[in-house]
């Protein structure tokens, strides 16, 4: 049955990410796949939801948790690109692979993502499948804990960023105030752990154990591929003062200064 759900699962994401692939094309805009990111969870995870039959109190808390974030997450991103067109990082992909870009970015960027949020939504599915415990547990409360400091430390990253970046006068320079100066990414980081209580509240039932390659996948993404290496190859070039706040802030775990 789990891997039925799964298959099903996997079918409305592909459905879900061309959608939105040929949306992008119209716009000429590969970059709104991350708009979509969150809430593509939200949807699976009602997909989830709607076919199992799984502890009910589990499910209602898991399901407030994930549409909250993913939501959350969505609506930043959007504002935060509003009028801005294409980030960066998509142009360059589009440069280099000139004409061909229209389909090849299906493969580079919305296959590519769909499938990561089918792999890393299987905690999600492990905590809708089981019956057991019925009622919420110790470790459902850990999980529950684990996620509000991760989604209140990415939440918080990203507003002290926004507030930031809307100050003129701080144009071209660097944050090391609040969260950004015990981290260089504090709002990854919050994202890392965040999805570690999802974990967690997956390990409260049977079989959840099996799923903890997820969130390890998504500390790694964030720490060594979409995240923290390829953001700070620019940041580097284009912030003046960048180098110098890499000497004395740890890029991903805050640390706390005397």
């Amino acid at each position: 049955m789990a891997h039925e759900i799964f298959g099903i699962g996997l079918a409305f994401v592909l459905l879900y990410v061309t959608l939105i692939w040929l949306l992008s094309l119209g716009l000429r805009d590969a970059s709104i796949m991350d708009i979509f990111w969150g809430i593509g969870f939200v949807f699976l995870n009602a997909v989830y939801f709607a076919l199992t039959n799984g502890a009910l109190e589990r499910k209602i808390l898991l399901t407030a948790l994930v549409t909250l974030w993913g939501a959350r997450l969505s609506a930043h991103i959007f504002f935060r690109n509003l009028k801005r067109g294409e980030d960066f990082r998509y142009q360059a992909w589009r440069k280099n692979a000139g004409k061909n870009f229209w389909w090849i970015s299906f493969f580079q960027v919305f296959l590519l993502q769909g499938a990561l949020i089918g792999l890393l939504s299987t905690p999600l599915l492990a905590a809708h499948l089981s019956a057991t415990p019925a009622q919420l547990t110790l470790m459902d409360a850990l999980g529950f804990g684990t996620w509000l400091f991760g989604f209140a430390f990415e939440s918080i990253a990203d507003w002290q960023l926004m507030r930031f970046k809307t100050n003129p006068a701080n144009r071209g320079k660097v944050l090391n105030a609040g969260l950004w100066s015990l981290s260089r990414h504090p709002n990854y980081f919050g994202e890392a752990v965040l999805w570690w209580g999802f974990f967690l509240i997956a390990l409260a039932t049977p079989n959840g154990w099996l799923t903890i390659y997820a969130p390890a996948l998504m500390t790694f993404l964030l720490m060594r591929v979409s995240g923290v290496t390829l953001l700070e190859k620019t940041l580097t070039q284009t912030k003046a003062g960048y180098a110098e706040y890499i000497a004395r802030t740890p890029a991903f775990l805050p640390r706390l200064r005397k």
